[in-house]
């Protein structure tokens, strides 16, 4: 007897089209958002706008179960964890499927981006029953007998706004360490990408947190502004723009702020690197997912000896890359994430080109219905073009010779940013050099900017922001020591 193969998973099977607001479904809004296939165009789900009274019902809501949940156990929030785990480990390829279609990730992304939801997820279990203070040595001096340790306390509700890019991995870098401290949740997600995050918070729901701990809602930035005002709220998570960070963090008073807003992320190349390896390793970096990730390589320095090799390598690798539909295996560059971008990353380029950049590959829109943008190598970029100061977000990158691997590192730290760089070097010196001169949050060596583990410590310096996330890291800024001496 012959067996049908079984169907798979789709996003329709996990699809929320209300906003979950103190323990609730809703449709009720003002407005509505449609939230669209990104590289074919078609509609996924139309969602209702949270209302300014609807915002204050779930701050309220986060706000009464504060105490409640502050008192769970190390091992009921673990147990929790776990459970949400499983509920997304059985759902994998509905939620894969969705991220694909609503943020335009390629397909084995997309996988890749749920594996690191299910290891954020155990990650934060694990860490919830392990996180705790320290002994404080006090007995000497004035101390002298005294026994002093301190124990950390939830610091109350945190509020979190996230990008397109990592619809739910970023959500998970602020939600997992909340939900492992004892901290109530309200989550603005991007209005590119918010039906992943919708998803999630249905397992949530499911997984019997109490009514409150979550909310999740669809807004206008007005009404999420007033969750970054609230005094309720004692703690604001943001990924996003600089502009938008640094402003958010300008109107939110007194308390806590934890901020990820990218930057134009530099690779150095210097002498004796495997150039064959780097050079896969940087079109990959530079062009993934459209170049929208805000450690893409962005700006590359070429020590003088190794430029016409790399460049020359290089080349081929990003000439080779698959490019177009993200739902196909195997293709790496998908469609911008909407036409405005689109428009704004062409605009970029042809003012660097009109300022003298020479365009090495790419410089031009493939498919404007879609989307897509050429994966586009410059070299001779002016210091002021956007494509080297600003951050691209789109498969840009800038290649420049500079004679050693000083004049990198000066050109590395000549930015406003300073998120994350990479350094191919098999040179001890140079690579204690980096470590010491590179003006960065993370230095990573022999790897590519982007390289992430989602338990390291990660955020920046300059306008990339300030904090870390990684998950014991983000625990420790959800929470506030309290010292007990006896």
């Amino acid at each position: 007897m012959a067996t049908s193969t079984p169907k798979r998973a789709t996003f329709a099977s996990i699809l929320k089209t209300e906003n979950y607001i103190a323990g609730k479904w809703t449709s009720a809004g003002d407005g509505e958002l449609t939230v669209l296939n990104k590289y074919s165009g078609a509609k996924l789900a139309t969602l209702p706008l949270a209302t300014a009274a609807q915002m204050e019902r779930a701050i309220q809501a986060a706000s009464d179960a504060r105490a409640t949940f502050a008192r769970w156990s190390a091992a009921k929030r673990q147990s929790h964890l776990q459970t949400l785990h499983d509920l997304l480990s059985e759902r994998r390829a509905a939620f894969v499927d969705l991220i694909v279609k609503e943020a335009g990730k390629p397909l084995g992304y997309a996988q890749a981006e749920i594996d690191r939801c299910l290891l954020t997820l155990s990650t934060a279990a694990a860490e919830s029953v392990r996180f705790g203070g320290e002994v404080v040595p006090l007995d000497f001096g004035a101390g002298e007998g005294k026994t002093a340790f301190t124990k950390r306390f939830p610091v109350g509700v945190v509020a979190c706004i996230t990008p397109f890019n990592f619809p739910l991995n970023l959500v998970l870098h602020k939600v997992a360490p909340a939900l492992a401290t004892g901290c109530p949740v309200l989550l603005k997600p991007a209005p590119q990408a918010p039906l992943v995050a919708l998803a999630f918070t249905a397992l949530v729901h499911e997984a019997g947190f109490p009514k409150g701990v979550m909310s999740t809602m669809v807004c206008a930035n007005e009404v999420a502004e007033t969750m970054v005002r609230d005094e309720r709220v004692a703690f604001l998570s943001f990924t996003g723009s600089d502009q938008v960070g640094w402003f958010l963090k300008s109107i939110c008073g007194k308390k806590k702020v934890a901020l990820e807003l990218g930057g134009n992320a530099a690779l150095i190349i210097d002498e004796g690197t495997d150039l064959p390896k780097a050079a896969a390793q940087t079109a990959v970096g530079s062009f993934l997912y459209a170049g929208q990730i805000c450690i893409s390589t962005q700006r590359i320095y070429v020590v003088e000896s190794q430029y016409a090799a790399f460049e020359k390598a290089l080349i081929k690798e990003i000439k080779a890359l698959p490019t177009g539909d993200p739902s196909k295996k195997g293709v790496l560059v998908g469609p911008i994430i909407d036409g405005g971008h689109l428009q704004r990353i062409d605009d970029w380029v042809r003012e660097a080109k009109a300022a003298g950049a020479k365009v090495l590959v790419g410089g031009k829109i493939l498919d404007e219905r879609r989307n897509l943008y050429a994966p586009t190598l410059l070299t001779n970029v002016p210091k002021d073009a956007k494509v080297n100061c600003a951050e691209v977000f789109g498969p840009v990158a800038v290649i420049e010779k500079v004679p050693d691997f000083q004049a990198a590192i000066d050109r590395t730290n000549d930015s406003n940013y300073g998120l994350q760089a990479g350094v191919f070097t098999n040179n001890l010196t140079h690579m204690q050099l980096a470590h010491e001169e590179l003006e960065v949050g993370g230095v990573i060596i022999n790897n590519i900017p982007g390289f992430r583990v989602d338990s390291m410590p990660y955020g920046g310096i300059k306008d990339s922001g300030l904090g870390r996330e990684g998950l014991r890291y983000a625990m420790e800024e959800m929470t506030e020591p309290r010292l007990l001496v006896y």
